[in-house]
């Protein structure tokens, strides 16, 4: 529903500022001239594209009111995801890879049951 009304307040947009755009500043409307026995004489299309306009201007001002009411009543309360609230990211133990050769290390550490102190692999 507010899709449709949503569309009928773009067309009565459009449609509002094509007639306002039409009008000529000095009432002419339309800027038609010519004698004044015919149908749409200079002021007779002044006076229907004043009415058009106000109109049109009604309508929009209705249909801005009833679409922020309509916004308004429909609207859903925020949500907020708590399944992630007292979850921490795992923990990586430092831990140095052992030696896979049952040989003692070359850099004089002991082998055993102790464990080897860190020794940074870049230096």
């Amino acid at each position: 529903m507010f899709t449709f009304l949503l569309i009928v307040q773009t067309v009565i947009a459009a449609s509002l500022v094509l007639t306002i755009l039409m009008q000529r500043s000095e009432g002419g409307g339309l800027g038609v001239g010519g004698s004044s026995s015919g149908f749409m004489t200079a002021r007779g299309a002044a006076d229907f594209l004043t009415r058009v306009t106000s109109i049109l201007g009604a309508l929009f001002i209705i249909l801005s009111i009833m679409l922020a009411g309509y916004a308004g009543v429909n609207r859903k309360p925020v949500e907020i995801d708590t399944s992630l609230v007292n979850q921490s990211a795992p923990v990586v133990p430092n831990v140095v890879p052992a030696p896979t050769d049952q040989a003692a290390p070359a850099t004089g550490q002991q082998s055993g049951n102790q464990a080897a102190p860190a020794v940074p692999l870049a230096q």
